[in-house]
């Protein structure tokens, strides 16, 4: 049985394209046919985090009747099947996001996991999104603003027949992971079901436009999406550690000769 996740946030900037392409990626590192597709048809990020920002047909043509879903399926890492939407705004304006529902019944008879890029906030295309999965998982930073729009991004959901099963907090200091998982958790009244830190080799693999667990494999944010991509499958997983930085020769150096002083 595939199973369809809706990946939402109430206001943009949480990281939510970024917990998408890494969470999908991570899915199907663990063996798990995965497919990502970006549903955000007037902001599109998937394709520029990529590098598929020049792909010839997109999710905007397939919506707007002019393309074959084949032409717009497009290969990942580690095997994480894409379909990036178009960055033109002709294209948003022709894309009809009410046929999102039929190009989901294409995939789904291709694919374990589905992940769905949702845009940000509320709006016509981005209720879609959250009727048609499975369930919804929200990204939200530990600020006040984006607790506020993912909680309203909740109830929309909720108002349009969907289920959220709960929610990933992005960008956290590692000293404060269990306070806010409980200030989350009474906020939304869902359960936190990861906890990203924060992590300087997210910005330097999105700069490679390479997923940061493809990247930096060991870095906290790799091992924190492993642990999330893990429950979603019902994997067990095994705690890991980023392995410990060896002393170079300056740094052995300079030990020894304040010691001696």
């Amino acid at each position: 049985m595939v199973k369809v996740y809706t990946i939402a946030s109430g206001k943009g900037g949480t990281g939510k394209t970024t917990v998408s392409v890494n969470l999908g990626t991570m899915l199907s590192q663990l063996g798990k046919e995965t497919f990502l597709m970006d549903a955000d048809i007037g902001m599109a990020n998937v394709g520029l985090v990529l590098g598929l920002q020049d792909a010839p047909v997109t999710l905007h043509e397939i919506l707007a009747g002019k393309g074959a879903l084949n032409d717009a399926i497009y290969n990942g890492p580690a095997g994480l099947k894409i379909i990036p939407s178009g960055l033109s705004l002709q294209g948003f304006q022709q894309a009809d996001p009410f046929r999102i529902q039929d190009v989901m019944s294409e995939i789904v008879n291709r694919c374990e996991f589905l992940l769905i890029d949702a845009p940000a906030g509320i709006s016509k295309d981005g209720v879609v999104p959250l009727a048609v999965a499975d369930e919804v998982i929200l990204v939200v930073n530990p600020e006040l603003p984006s607790i506020v729009d993912a909680l309203k991004t909740k109830i929309l959901t909720e108002v349009v027949g969907g289920h959220v099963l709960g929610t990933v907090v992005n960008r956290v200091d590692q000293d404060k992971a269990g306070v806010i998982t409980k200030k989350m958790e009474k906020s939304l009244g869902v359960k936190v079901i990861g906890i990203i830190p924060e992590d300087a080799n997210v910005r330097r693999a999105a700069s490679a436009k390479t997923p940061i667990v493809i990247k930096y494999p060991a870095s906290p944010a790799s091992l924190a999406f492993k642990r999330i991509a893990s429950g979603l499958i019902g994997a067990a997983y095994k705690e890991e550690s980023a392995p410990v930085r060896k002393e170079g020769f300056i740094e052995r150096f300079s030990k020894a000769l304040f010691k001696r002083k």
